[in-house]
């Protein structure tokens, strides 16, 4: 595949993908729940301060093996011999389990329902409009990945344009026209509406709020085969796409939590997300809401063509390797296009699907949906604990051109705490007491996903899979 991404196109991917102060308005509710306004705020450093010492335990393995694998490849190159194979068949397995069940495209079409809602009393709200308004944006988002694929760096970058113009066009009016909560409500009144007996326990809880707007910031590492000098320039996009992300994120969490002035409304309304009665109430025109509400659905439609990219490099990747079912049809690179076509298809495909289950129940559908963050989380476990052995035991590494040196170990561990921690809450329910209908059902289905996967190792897996190609 040609190399056609630098440092600014790769950050702008990274960056955009990422859609942090985006995903800060559609994820809040949990914390929201778990502990109010000063769950979220605090909860986003803590999650700040975890994932970008986790994009820099990943950035130096990306430096020192930059390839469209990312993860399993790195543990491939870490573990014992013993346990090599598979310890990175395993990596690759949940890491494209995580990537594959992304669907922030769900947000456009549905934020576009609540648009209906808000200007058409007359609307009826069917959850199979949400589905095909979602099929309608991703038909754009493979077009840019398929036919307008070579022009990608470049789309990139002027989106990078678009979130930051976004960013503002939300930003000052939404402060400016509120009213403002005090900063005792925003910082120190903790609420802990959820039910949980303890407020530590509804903080961390409430962590997936501040979990879901850093998720793929490995995105730049799996687009490595595409980048120039990329040993150098995607560590560097890895880390400074949390460090911008993380700024703006923080930025939009302080705002909306002075602006939102009756979160309990802002939870109940018809429109299916708080930050429509919020910007509602700040401009007191159902114009100037659809206005801004109509900038996020861009944006969010924006960043499921950075998600298609990168889960179709996984895939392409893993299946090149032979780790997959379909490994000779996934790893086909177009000789027209120069990229994983029918990769690119399959993640389509597998999307559809997700977005098809929405119709017939959304437990079922937040369950698949939550298989991100521990499919992700894990699959970053997994090379970060192995980095840390290495390094605590002394053995010998081979280094990329960009390191942390002796700063190396204990960002490592801080990375292993803050993911341990977040992949074990991110199993909880969001409320206590617990129903079927409210009960998550994410730790069931990635336990089923896990033994299909054992069951295809067993089989058919331990014979065909010996590592990364570029390992053997």
């Amino acid at each position: 595949m040609p190399r056609n991404f630098g440092l600014v196109s790769l950050l702008g991917f990274g960056t955009t993908m990422m859609a942090t102060w985006e995903a800060v308005f559609t994820s809040n509710a949990t914390a929201a729940l778990n502990g109010g306004f000063p769950s979220l705020v605090w909860g986003f450093l803590f999650s700040w301060i975890g994932n970008l010492a986790t994009a820099a335990s990943l950035a130096e393995m990306a430096s020192m093996a930059p390839t469209s694998g990312g993860q399993y490849h790195w543990v491939a190159m870490l573990a014992p011999e013993k346990h090599r194979v598979f310890l990175s068949w395993i990596t690759g397995w949940i890491a494209t389990i995580g990537w594959s069940a992304n669907t922030g495209i769900f947000f456009s079409g549905s934020m576009i329902q609540g648009l209906l809602v808000l200007n058409d009393s007359t609307y009826a709200y069917h959850r199979w409009h949400g589905t095909l308004i979602m099929w309608a944006a991703l038909g754009i988002v493979i077009l840019v990945n398929t036919i307008a694929a070579r022009f990608l760096p470049k789309i990139e970058g002027m989106i990078l344009i678009l979130h930051t113009l976004g960013f503002f066009a939300i930003l000052i009016p939404m402060v400016y026209l509120s009213d403002h909560n005090s900063a005792s409500t925003v910082f120190t009144d903790f609420e802990n509406s959820a039910g949980w007996n303890s407020n530590g326990l509804a903080f961390f809880v409430g962590l997936i709020s501040n979990t879901l707007p850093f998720i793929g910031y490995d995105g730049p590492a799996h687009m490595a085969e595409e980048v120039r000098n990329a040993a150098i320039n995607v560590p560097y996009a890895m880390i400074f796409t949390v460090i911008v992300n993380g700024t703006l994120g923080f930025a939009i969490t302080i705002a909306f939590a002075f602006c939102a002035t009756d979160i309990q409304s802002a939870l109940e309304s018809p429109t299916g997300y708080d930050f429509m009665y919020v910007f509602q109430q700040a401009t007191q025109s159902n114009a100037g809401t659809s206005v801004m509400t109509a900038i996020m659905i861009v944006l969010m439609i924006c960043a499921s063509i950075g998600f298609l990219a990168t889960a179709s490099r996984q895939t392409f990747a893993f299946a090149r390797d032979r780790g997959i079912p379909g490994s000779r049809w996934l790893s086909t690179v177009g000789t027209t296009t120069k990229i994983p076509f029918w990769s690119v298809v399959f993640c389509t495909f597998i999307t559809m699907l997700i977005c098809l289950i929405n119709i017939f129940s959304t437990v079922a559908f937040n369950a698949i949906v939550s298989l991100t963050i521990a499919g992700l989380f894990i699959s970053y476990l997994i090379p970060v604990s192995l980095m840390a052995f290495k390094r605590a035991t002394g053995e010998p590494i081979k280094w990329g051109p960009w390191k942390m040196g002796s700063l190396g170990l204990p960002v490592n561990i801080v990375s292993m705490i803050y993911l341990i921690i977040t992949i074990v809450f991110s199993f909880f329910a969001p409320e206590t007491p617990v129903t079927l209908a409210s009960m998550n059902w994410s730790c069931l289905v990635f336990g089923g996903f896990v033994i299909i996967g054992l069951v295809y190792w067993f089989v058919t897996g331990r014979k065909v899979y010996t590592g990364p190609i570029r390992e053997r």
